[in-house]
């Protein structure tokens, strides 16, 4: 039975899933490492509200594990030392350099990983990758754990993560499937039961699935291209709905019924954004080249095209509706994150939309409940579009979503949070310049409603 696990990496899926694994698992040791010392002096702020993960219900589970048998620590190699099962949960984002450039995954912080559990361990480990990697990087990272030269066996096994951001933790608790591919030699089988054990503490047995490794790479990569391939399916439909005058809700209503397609991510939007659905795609595509199937390659990469289309296109809307520009006007932002219930903003369709808007001097006003200042700042500027000093006086970050739509021409809905459904948009119209518009990117808000009030409104696929 494992007592000790150390987890690299305290981000977005490293800390919930330890956080999970802890309060599960009260006698097993959990310790999550990170090289920032500004998250980790975070998930051990004596507020568990100031944690640097925002999910719901996190910070209760954080407060009844921490300090009891879940820590979080820079001491990386102390932290692999004790270990008996180490976790790899460092980013893999896409590569901006090099062969397979905007496709294949970074894998430098894996390999980086990999040769410090080398140097370090004295004793046997069993290594799980948790981050998204492509098919077959078990290989790599076993070469590298295989040729250390001081005698200790590793067991590499394969255990992605399946999470919504916004609702982990309750994808945690009570999980679709635990998927773990291992290698299927006796010592590779005891590995996988030792991790199923593990999961046994709470989740059903016929929920835990067992591979081998390369299946579950796979699996992983290929769970997220579905979805997000939905995604642009449905709003590759609005556009059709907008121009025919067919209702893009009513259209993903009546296919949802069908048990055989299911109601799940056929909603219309902006666009889906997020760390894993782009990356991974982009990482399909990536690996279908590079065994030379072209045509399986060009069908996942159109995925990709139609979201990038449906966030220019969303942009050029606003300005088109506001008399062909937006120079010197207030454009009121309501969310940032890339959907509710979360404060991650990597790859989120609203810093594309203001990136265009931006780029036709628009001044835009931004409100997200979880997103700060300098995480928005950051986003932008991470583009390289324009300079850092443009991007700062092109916006203003607010505390409240009133001051935010204060004299605007015009407020695009960007996240989906549930607290804009409940606004006086009484107030909020009366406070706006005539006349007033609401673009809505993620179809949350009551059409017929705001008409009445006075709003000119007009929603993805209406």
């Amino acid at each position: 039975m494992i007592k000790s696990i150390c987890c690299i990496g305290a981000g977005y899926v490293g800390g919930p899933t330890m956080a999970i694994i802890a309060q599960k698992c009260p006698n097993i040791k959990v310790t999550v490492v990170d090289l920032n010392e500004e998250r980790i002096t975070a998930w051990n702020d004596k507020d568990v509200h100031n944690i640097p993960i925002y999910e719901p219900g996190l910070s209760e589970v954080v407060a009844e594990a921490r300090g009891r048998n879940l820590f979080f620590s820079t001491e990386v190699d102390k932290a692999i030392d004790e270990a008996e099962m180490i976790f790899i949960s460092v980013n893999t984002p896409t590569k901006t350099y090099g062969v397979g450039k905007g496709m294949a995954a970074d894998l430098k912080y894996i390999e980086l990983c990999a040769r410090q559990i080398a140097r370090v361990s004295k004793t046997n480990k069993i290594v799980v990758e948790k981050s998204t990697l492509p098919v077959r990087t078990a290989s790599a990272i076993k070469d590298i754990l295989d040729h250390t030269g001081n005698g200790v066996k590793f067991q590499i096994l394969s255990n992605p993560e399946f999470l919504a951001e916004g609702t982990a933790v309750e994808d945690l608790h009570s999980p679709d499937r635990v998927l773990i591919g291992g290698d299927s030699s006796e010592d590779g089988q005891i590995a996988v039961q030792k991790l199923v054990d593990i999961y046994a503490n709470w989740v059903p047995k016929d929920k835990i699935l067992t591979t081998n490794v390369w299946s579950s790479e796979l699996s992983k990569l290929t769970a997220n291209a579905y979805l997000a391939q939905r995604v642009s399916s449905i709003n590759a439909l609005s556009e059709l709905c907008e121009k025919t005058g067919a209702d893009v809700n009513e259209v993903a209503r009546a296919i949802g019924m069908d048990s055989r397609i299911g109601s799940k991510f056929l909603k219309a939007s902006v666009g889906f954004g997020g760390s894993c659905f782009q990356k991974d795609i982009l990482n399909l595509v990536y690996i279908a080249k590079s065994y030379g199937l072209n045509e399986v390659a060009d069908y996942w990469e159109q995925v990709i095209i139609m979201n990038d289309h449906q966030k220019r296109r969303f942009a050029k809307n606003i300005i088109s509706t506001l008399y062909n520009t937006v120079s010197g006007k207030k454009i009121a932002f309501l969310g940032w994150a890339f959907k509710k219930d979360t404060n991650d903003t990597r790859e989120s369709a609203a810093i594309y939309v203001a990136d265009d808007l931006l780029s036709e001097q628009a001044n835009i006003a931004i409100f997200d409940p979880k997103v700060d200042e300098k995480q928005i700042q950051y986003d932008l500027n991470y583009l390289e579009t324009r300079t850092n000093e443009a991007n700062k006086n092109g916006i203003s970050v607010f505390k409240n979503p009133y001051e935010t739509c204060k004299d605007a021409h015009a407020i695009a809905i960007l996240t989906e949070w549930d607290e804009f459904k409940t606004l006086d948009w009484q107030n909020i119209y009366n406070n706006m310049l005539k006349p007033a518009f609401v673009f809505d990117g993620r179809n949350l808000l009551n059409k017929k409603e705001l008409e009445k009030i006075g709003f000119v409104y007009q929603a993805i696929g209406s």
